[in-house]
């Protein structure tokens, strides 16, 4: 790869998303286990989700689908796509991946495709390797999704961790610009392995630690240590915003829009109040699809996208964090 490749930008040239239609709301919960809509929302911001019909669909239906819809938002085929990069823990196979077989329900083949595992980071993660591999000259135009079946991964019988998990997709097209001003002015990712326990997807009993050996949560379900999450959530989403707008000298004023991975709306709450955002600034839409994991920031920015309130004159950035435990942040401007 050659040194002297001229600078570049990379422009978001469409977004797509998908929601399955079925509703599960919290009084669903409620007429089968101890629960109510007045405690979820308290302690969630969650008034409903959206889950999967397994007869028709799930992850690779939901990427299909979503990156669809972007591709028709950026004017753009399949063919026209070099790589496919999928964010996901839910996908159908591990062999092959969900970005192959979404490409060649596209019409993308012979593009590259891989899916990236980083929980509720992975839409996150896989725009940031996207971008830096177009600003390297590796390719050209890039379709990054990040898609979650988790209703296929919960166990509905326990009540702390079914009530917060909805199924979405959401989709972006990059491409390289002539522009170098346009594109990612800062990005961040990170991992701390030390705390995969306290949110993980055990397969086998060997994956499971002793501490945990009682878990009532089936194996083939995702478990979580629901304070140990909140206390990691609520510390390393504020630091990582906070070091995002500082590093690109963004304020409360000058910032456009916040998209944050919606995961509880106390936490993103405490940090907005901390930062001293305004409402307005930072994107909400928890209530109507719970936590899809990788599948919730690209939804919220094809949602920004399509009402025309990603604007050119302000960035925005992204933040995620999830299991892993990781982290990652990005901030724009188009």
């Amino acid at each position: 790869m050659s040194s002297d490749l001229p600078a570049c930008g990379v422009r978001i040239c469409g977004t797509g998303s998908y929601v399955p239609e079925r509703r599960m709301t919290n009084e669903d919960f409620a007429r089968t286990l101890d629960t109510s809509d007045e405690w979820i929302v308290q302690r969630t911001g969650i008034r409903e989700r959206r889950i999967c019909d397994p007869s028709r669909e799930g992850t690779f239906e939901m990427a299909r689908t979503a990156l669809e819809r972007a591709l028709d938002s950026a004017r753009m085929k399949g063919s026209d796509l070099d790589l496919i990069i999928v964010g996901t823990v839910t996908g159908e196979m591990t062999c092959p991946s969900v970005a192959a077989r979404v490409g060649a329900a596209v019409g993308a083949v012979p593009a590259a495709a891989f899916d990236v595992s980083a929980a509720c980071c992975g839409f996150m993660y896989g725009l940031n390797i996207a971008q830096g591999l177009i600003r390297a000259g590796m390719f050209r135009t890039i379709a990054v999704i990040g898609a979650e079946n988790m209703s296929s991964i919960v166990d509905y019988d326990d009540r702390s961790v079914s009530i917060l998990f909805g199924d979405a997709a959401g989709a972006a097209i990059l491409q390289r610009d002539r522009d170098p001003r346009i594109g990612c002015l800062y990005q961040s990712m990170g991992a701390d392995g030390s705390g995969w326990h306290s949110l993980y997807l055990p397969r086998k009993p060997r994956d499971v630690p002793p501490f945990d050996a009682d878990n009532p949560i089936r194996l083939g379900n995702i478990r979580m240590n629901g304070k140990e999450v909140f206390r990691f959530a609520v510390t390393k989403f504020r630091e990582v915003l906070e070091e995002a707008m500082k590093r690109t000298d963004l304020t409360a004023d000058s910032v456009g829009q916040i998209i944050c991975h919606q995961s509880n709306l106390r936490i993103i709450d405490a940090a907005r109040e901390r930062l001293g955002l305004p409402q307005e600034k930072v994107y909400i839409n928890i209530d109507k699809y719970g936590n899809t994991s990788a599948g919730s920031v690209g939804l919220c920015l094809d949602e920004l996208w399509r009402a025309g309130k990603i604007e050119r004159e302000r960035p925005f950035v992204m933040v995620a964090f999830g299991g892993g435990l990781t982290w990652a942040s990005s901030v724009w401007r188009v």
